[in-house]
C-alpha cells in the first residue's frame, strides 16, 4: 500500500492543528472552569431581569424602538395592565363582562365552602374573592387564571394552624394565625419572584404533585362528611384512619334511641342527621349532572358553572320555607358582610408562634405557585403566549401580601374556575376584576340572605370539585415512563392519606431532592470523563495516525 507523500502529510497535520487547538482549550475550560459570578452579582441581575422586562431599550444600539425611561420600564414590568390597558377594546370587554359573571356565580358558593374548610367564618372566603383577584388584574400576566382561595390550600391552612390554635375553643388566635400564614406566604412568594427562585418549586416535581393532590382530594373528601352527616363534633386530624373511626364511632355508638319529629339520631355525645345527608346528596348529583350536560355539550358550558350558585339558593330557600334548620339541619347563621375590614393590627410578626407560621406559610407559597403556574401555562399555551414565571410568582406574591392586611387568607389560581373562565370567552385579566365587584356586591347586599344556607350544600359543592384533583390516568403514564417517579408519586399519595399533609409533602420533597441529586452527580462525572478522554486524545502520535474525535460536548448545557 503506497504512503502518502511527505507534502501531503504535513499539510494535513497543518489543517489538523487548529482544530485540536481549539479541543484542548475546550477541555481545559471544562476542567478547570472559572468561578461563577458573586452571589450579589447575581442578585442584582435577577431583580433587573425581573423588573425591566426589556432590558435591550436601554441598549445605545438599539435604534429600532425609542428609548423608554427606567421608571417607565419599571412600572410596565411590574404592573403589566400598563402595557396591554393601552388597546383594550370594548369588545374585549364585553367577553371579560360574560366570562367575570360566570366565575362569579361558581366563585361565591366554592369560596364559602372552602372557607368553611379552612376552619374561618364564611365571609373570609368572599374576602379572598374580592382583594387577591383586584391586585393580580393589575400585577399578574395571564389572561385566562382565576384568583381565588382553592381546596388544597385551605386544607394545608387548616391542618397545620389548628395544631397551634384550636379553632373552635380561640376563633380569634386561629384567624390571626391564619392572617400572619398568609402574610409569609405571599412574603416567601415575592421573594421567589424578585430574585428568580422559581427553582425551588421544582423540588416537587410533577408526579410527586399528582400524588400529592390525589391524596388531598380523598382527605377533603372525607372531611366534608362531617357537613354532610350534620355531625356536630368530628376529628382534628386529617389521616383516613382518624376520619373513618370518627364516623364509624358517630354512626354506630347511639345512646339516645331515633327520635321522629326531630329527625336525629342521637350517638353518644354526637349527633348526626339524616336531613343533612338527603339535602347535601341530592343537591351533589344535581351538580354533577349539569356538569355531564356542559361536557357533552360546549353550548351549555355555563350551566355547571350557575349550578353551585342554584344549589345555594334553591337549598336556602328549602331550608327557609319548610323551617329545616329546626329539624335538625346544620346552617350558615353567622354571616358578616360589607368591605374587607383591615386585619394589619391582627398580624403576629412578633408572637409565640411567628416561627411555625412562617414555616407554613413557605409550604403554602410552594404549593399555591406550583399550581398556580401549572395552570396558567397550561392556558397560556393553549392561548400561545409566553407566561413568565418569575412575574407570577411576584404578582402572587404581592396580592397575599396585601390580602393578609384586608382579612384574606392565602389565595392562587383555581383551576376549576379558570377552565370556566376560558370556556366563557376570558379575553383578559378583566374578568377576574368583573368577579371580584361582583362578590363585593354580594357582600354588601345578600348576604343576610345566606343566614339559612345549609352546610350540607357547600360541602357537596366541595365534593363536585374533587374528582378533578384526582388524576389517574397521569399517574399510570408516570407508572409507565419512571418507575422511581412513580415511587415519589405513590409517597406524597399514600403520605397524606395515612399520615398527614405534612408527611406527604416530605417524602414527595425528599424523593424529588434525592433523584435530582443522583442525576446531577452522574451527570457530572459524565462530564468529567467526557473531558478527560478529550484531553488524552490530543497526542500527536494519534493526530499522525489520522485521529478523530468522536464526542460531541456541548458547553451551552
Amino acid at each position: 500500500m503506497a504512503s502518502l507523500p511527505p507534502e501531503s502529510l504535513c499539510l494535513e497535520v497543518q489543517h489538523l492543528k487548529p482544530e485540536v487547538t481549539r479541543r484542548m482549550e475546550r477541555a481545559q475550560w471544562v476542567l478547570n472552569s472559572p468561578d461563577p459570578p458573586g452571589i450579589w452579582h447575581e442578585l442584582v441581575g435577577s431583580i433587573k431581569e425581573t423588573v425591566f422586562p426589556r432590558g435591550n431599550e436601554f441598549c445605545p444600539s438599539s435604534t429600532k424602538q425609542p428609548r423608554a425611561s427606567p421608571a417607565a420600564s419599571f412600572l410596565r414590568g411590574l404592573f403589566p395592565i400598563l402595557s396591554w390597558g393601552r388597546n383594550y377594546k370594548a369588545s374585549k370587554f364585553k367577553n371579560d363582562l360574560m366570562a367575570g359573571l360566570t366565575i362569579a356565580s361558581l366563585s361565591i358558593p366554592q369560596s364559602i365552602g372552602y372557607a368553611n374548610l379552612a376552619k374561618l367564618d364564611p365571609q373570609y372566603g368572599l374576602y379572598t374573592s374580592v382583594v387577591p383577584p383586584l391586585i393580580y388584574a393589575v400585577m399578574g400576566s395571564s389572561r385566562e387564571i382565576a384568583i381565588g382561595p382553592v381546596a388544597v390550600v385551605s386544607l394545608l391552612i387548616s391542618s397545620m394552624c389548628q395544631r397551634l390554635v384550636d379553632p373552635v375553643a380561640d376563633p380569634v388566635a386561629y384567624r390571626r394565625l391564619v392572617f400572619t400564614v398568609t402574610f409569609f406566604t405571599g412574603t416567601f412568594q415575592a421573594v421567589f419572584g424578585f430574585f428568580r427562585l422559581g427553582f425551588l418549586v421544582d423540588f416537587l416535581s410533577h408526579a410527586a404533585i399528582v400524588g400529592f393532590m390525589g391524596g388531598a382530594a380523598i382527605v377533603i373528601g372525607l372531611q366534608q362528611l362531617k357537613g354532610l352527616l350534620g355531625i356536630s363534633k368530628f376529628t382534628t386530624k386529617t389521616d383516613v384512619i382518624s376520619v373513618l373511626e370518627a364516623v364509624i364511632r358517630s354512626l354506630h355508638h347511639t345512646e339516645i334511641p331515633y327520635k321522629f319529629r326531630s329527625s336525629t339520631i342521637k350517638v353518644g355525645s354526637h349527633e348526626w342527621y339524616p336531613l343533612n345527608f338527603a339535602l347535601g346528596c341530592s343537591f351533589l348529583i344535581f351538580i354533577l349532572i349539569t356538569r355531564f350536560i356542559g361536557r357533552r355539550n360546549k353550548k351549555f358550558f355555563w350551566l355547571p358553572a350557575l349550578a353551585p350558585l342554584l344549589s345555594v339558593i334553591l337549598s336556602t330557600l328549602i331550608v327557609y320555607l319548610m323551617k329545616a334548620d329546626e329539624h335538625g339541619v346544620k346552617i350558615v347563621k353567622h354571616f358578616r358582610g360589607g368591605l374587607n375590614p383591615s386585619s394589619v393590627n391582627q398580624l403576629q410578626l412578633n408572637g409565640p408562634h411567628v416561627g411555625q407560621a412562617a414555616k407554613i406559610g413557605l409550604i403554602c407559597a410552594v404549593v399555591a405557585l406550583t399550581e398556580a403556574i401549572a395552570v396558567g401555562q397550561t392556558f397560556a399555551s393553549i392561548k400561545g403566549y409566553h407566561l413568565d414565571g418569575n412575574k407570577e410568582m411576584v404578582a402572587m406574591g404581592c396580592m397575599n401580601i396585601v390580602g393578609s392586611l384586608t382579612s384574606c387568607y392565602a389565595a392562587t389560581g383555581s383551576f376549576s374556575r379558570t377552565a370556566v373562565n376560558f370556556s366563557a370567552g376570558c379575553q383578559t385579566v378583566v374578568s377576574n376584576i368583573v368577579m371580584a365587584i361582583t362578590v363585593l356586591i354580594s357582600l354588601e347586599l345578600f348576604t343576610r340572605l345566606l343566614y339559612f344556607t345549609p352546610i350540607a350544600i357547600l360541602a357537596s359543592i366541595i365534593l363536585s370539585a374533587l374528582p378533578g384533583l384526582i388524576d389517574i390516568n397521569e399517574a399510570y403514564n408516570i407508572w409507565k415512563v419512571d418507575k422511581l417517579d412513580f415511587l415519589a408519586c405513590f409517597g406524597a399519595f399514600f403520605g397524606v392519606l395515612f399520615s398527614s399533609v405534612e408527611t406527604g409533602l416530605l417524602a414527595a420533597t425528599l424523593e424529588a431532592s434525592t433523584r435530582r441529586h443522583g442525576k446531577t452527580k452522574e451527570s457530572h462525572g459524565t462530564i468529567m470523563v467526557k473531558a478527560k478522554r478529550e484531553k488524552k486524545g490530543f497526542e500527536p502520535s494519534e493526530l499522525a495516525s489520522g485521529y478523530r474525535h468522536r464526542t460531541v460536548f456541548c458547553l451551552s448545557r
